[in-house]
């Protein structure tokens, strides 16, 4: 069955917990030990509704607060799909949380509380959204019990949200009027909503096209491993494993490996089950090759004809994660792209990007926690890339403090010139 990826999006106490669980629960998802207990901490606390979001929100400090802070993974699947949620954050000093939840989507769930309309961290989440190419976005105005189901209300928040999505890079916008408490819409129909004639948030789920979003024209393999069993039966055996970043790989494809650009045939392709015909994203598989080649974590197999740009010099978008230190000119990280890693400095920093206005600053000195701006690097190795709207895997990358370890920032390849 085919997967689908999709982050929930929004400001804080829009709903998103409770989306989620109310989907779990819909779908038949959730044991009926899992549903006692959040039933009976639903008491405890004194509510007089199961509060489903208690499902997702697995922190201690989750659960006290009643708000999300780090990103909880949830996994379902229906008759027609399986799919995988990232349950984000709305708190601004989460930004960074969203952001690692909603880089591997397929579709983003902006949820709007109908009381409260858009408000300005449901504008930067759907701003980041678009930063990292997520095609889809279906806008989920919430707690229309709230407000009696009023068509016009929801009807007015789809016109803003409209007016501000014109600025941002969709392909595919959505509106669904849901109630994720009481499950209006949410996988059936709400009698309450008979003015509404669109699909609901799981049908819409099962039925969005994203097979044309992933990047089969360019062929990207980076390779991870180089297995060599050495044993009796597989002594000559040879093959270098990995995922496969784009475009697609048959036995037979003549394909090139860099940084050495030696040219070569694909002899084999094998998978868990043992050869197959063709490989593409987001297989992990293992590529044997005609020739004996030297080839090593790092590289990456590509076609002659169509080569990833090989560079030095980055010009990306990042969005910064440390709360602690900034990011400057001059500083220098370690760098992590696909399986390669080398070491950069920052050359320059162009500006940061206001994502409520989508203003530039142009004046501006640093980066801080959740900011996002465009900087220029320096690398100490030639990077293979492509610009992150064509291809998110090798126009993606992470900055690394080599001081403490910790990831410090998300980049995305602006421009490969």
């Amino acid at each position: 069955m085919e997967l689908l990826r999709f982050a929930t999006a929004g400001s804080v106490d829009d709903g998103k917990s409770t989306l989620i669980g109310r989907l779990l629960l819909d779908t038949k998802q959730i044991f009926e030990d899992q549903l006692e207990a959040v039933e009976r901490t639903s008491r405890d606390r004194g509510f007089d509704y199961t509060n489903l979001a208690l499902l997702t929100d697995g922190l201690r400090a989750e659960r006290e607060q009643g708000i999300t802070i780090d990103v909880a993974y949830r996994y379902f699947a229906t008759p027609r799909r399986k799919f995988i949620i990232a349950d984000t954050p709305g708190h601004t000093q989460y930004t960074r949380n969203m952001v690692t939840g909603a880089s591997t989507a397929d579709l983003a769930l902006v949820l709007i509380d109908a009381r409260k309309g858009v408000l300005e961290q449901s504008r930067r989440h759907a701003v980041i959204a678009s930063l990292l190419q997520v095609k889809h976005l279906v806008l989920c105005v919430n707690k229309l019990d709230l407000v009696d189901f009023d068509q016009e209300r929801f009807e007015e928040i789809c016109a803003e949200f409209t007016d501000f999505a014109a600025k941002l890079d969709v392909d595919d916008l959505s509106f669904i009027p849901i109630s994720a408490l009481h499950g209006d819409n949410v996988t059936s129909h709400s009698p309450n909503t008979p003015w509404y004639e669109g699909a609901t948030l799981l049908h819409h789920l099962e039925h969005v096209y994203i097979a044309s979003d992933r990047n089969l024209i360019d062929p990207r393999f980076p390779v991870q491993l180089v297995i060599r069993p050495m044993s009796n039966d597989h002594h000559d055996y040879r093959g270098y494993a990995g995922q496969v970043s784009g475009g697609i790989f048959r036995p037979g494809d003549e394909v090139m490996v860099l940084p050495s650009g030696f040219k070569t045939t694909v002899a084999g392709i094998d998978a868990f089950g043992g050869p197959i015909e063709e490989a593409m994203p987001p297989m992990s598989v293992t590529i044997r090759l005609d020739d004996q080649l030297d080839i090593s974590r790092g590289d990456l197999l590509c076609r002659p004809n169509n080569a990833p740009t090989s560079t030095q010099d980055i010009d990306a978008q990042i969005c910064w994660f440390n709360p602690e230190r900034g990011l400057q000119p001059g500083n220098q990280y370690a760098l992590k792209h696909t399986t390669r890693n080398v070491r950069c400095r920052v050359q320059e920093l162009l500006y940061r990007l206001d994502v409520n206005t989508l203003s530039r600053d142009d004046s501006c000195s640093s980066l801080t926690l959740n900011e996002i701006g465009r900087v220029k690097l320096r690398t100490t190795q030639p990077l293979f890339v492509d610009e992150y709207r064509r291809n998110r895997n090798t126009g993606s990358f992470i900055l690394i403090d080599e001081s403490s370890n910790e990831t410090v920032a998300a980049g995305m390849v602006i421009s490969t010139d």
